[in-house]
């Protein structure tokens, strides 16, 4: 299995003895030893995928690497995070997929939230399996957690990924800098319950609810 490092917190090393890892088309910086690169369909899913992705809107055109060496992956100077799974599921948005495990399966996953909150259709990106993954933020991601007696509620601009045993609704009419006194904002919040993590960054991308 491939070994992810950290080099700093913008640039993913990958470690591979003839493994492979599926990493976001493009992103790939430098790399010692003996590496090929292959473009995949679908975000590495095929056919299927890529009729999957298109007719939901959760686009990802992602590349499989594999060789005997150290590849380094960084996107836009963007923060990365690990996140180690061990037959559970991660929920990440598309473009915060950096990389994962060649032994990971990808796929897309009804959410009901993504409609409302940056009208890209109601799917989301799943990554599962046994492995490790890097995701992306805008800044150092913040990994909260959420027990059944604390459930979180997120502003969608702001929302990474998930994991663990969680259910998760989108509240309308709630608007975060109202609340605070401003004017604008996101008219919608992401609320998750249950058990698990939730990975956020401190920053938000443009969501159609941003202008609500």
């Amino acid at each position: 299995m491939a070994q992810f490092r950290l080099q700093g917190s913008k640039v993913l090393a990958v470690d591979m003895t003839g493994d492979s890892v599926r990493a976001k088309n493009g992103s790939m910086v430098a790399y010692d030893g003996r590496m090929a690169f292959k473009k995949l369909s679908g975000g590495g899913e095929g056919i299927r995928g890529m009729v999957t992705r298109r007719l939901t809107g959760e686009q990802m055109v992602m590349m499989e690497v594999k060789g005997e060496g150290t590849c380094f992956f960084a996107d836009r100077a963007s923060e990365i995070s690990l996140v180690a799974l061990h037959g559970d599921k991660l929920y990440v948005e598309s473009s915060n997929l950096l990389c994962t495990d060649g032994g990971l399966r990808t796929g897309t996953s009804f959410t009901g939230l993504r409609g409302g909150a940056s009208g890209n259709g109601l799917f989301t990106t799943t990554v599962e399996g046994t492995g490790q993954a890097a995701i992306m933020s805008d800044g150092s991601a913040v990994v909260l957690r959420v027990t059944p007696q604390y459930p979180l509620s997120v502003d969608p601009g702001a929302y990474v990924a998930h994991q663990g045993n969680l259910q998760q609704h989108l509240q309308s009419g709630v608007n975060f800098r109202t609340i605070m006194g401003e004017g604008g904002g996101e008219a919608f919040q992401m609320r998750f319950e249950g058990d698990g993590l939730v990975y956020v960054q401190p920053s938000e991308r443009n969501t159609v609810g941003g202008d609500v």
